[in-house]
């Protein structure tokens, strides 16, 4: 059982909101594995949703402001990236904000292989449900969307453009 600085540790970290999608907070993402406090000094261990992850040193940045401003006077964060970050990570809550938001949440991929894990960037199913209308069918515009981690895609019902975080 967590101690109740380790539980208020883990609630102001879980509250950084991602640079990159700030509709969802690093637990909402799934990227933050980890919390331990000692004294007025806590550890943070965090997994990027891919080792090149541009908003890496940001995500680091904004945890240890937001620590410091709890009052604790010493943050580590760490970063780890074994086991590799997994879109299965994203909580339902975090799902439900990204849809909320125009983005479509990805599919499952459920368990993987140990090992490496393959990053497969052939074009996207058309299965991928509209987060505005909820036709079931889209189109894709482009594999790349503003982030690595997402694609461009368009509602040929409504006709809206809308981004589509790739399952990985």
């Amino acid at each position: 059982m967590l101690s109740t600085e380790s539980r208020d540790a883990r609630r102001v970290a879980g509250e950084v909101v991602d640079p990159e999608m700030p509709m969802l907070t690093l637990a909402d993402l799934g990227v933050l594995r980890g919390v331990e406090v000692s004294g007025d000094a806590v550890t943070v261990t965090i997994t990027p949703t891919y080792s090149g992850c541009p908003a890496l040193a940001e995500m680091r940045d904004d945890l240890r402001e937001a620590l410091h401003g709890a009052g604790y006077r010493e943050v580590e964060v760490r970063t780890v990236l074994s086991p590799p970050w997994s879109t299965d990570w994203i909580s339902e809550r975090g799902r439900r904000k990204l849809a909320e938001a125009g983005v479509a949440p990805p599919d499952r991929v459920g368990e993987r292989p140990a090992g490496p894990v393959p990053l497969n960037l052939e074009p996207l199913s058309a299965r991928v449900p509209c987060p505005h209308c909820g036709a079931p069918s889209t189109e894709e515009l482009s594999r790349f969307g503003p982030t690595a981690c997402t694609a461009l895609r368009r509602c040929p019902a409504c006709r809206e453009p809308f981004e589509h975080v790739r399952p990985l």
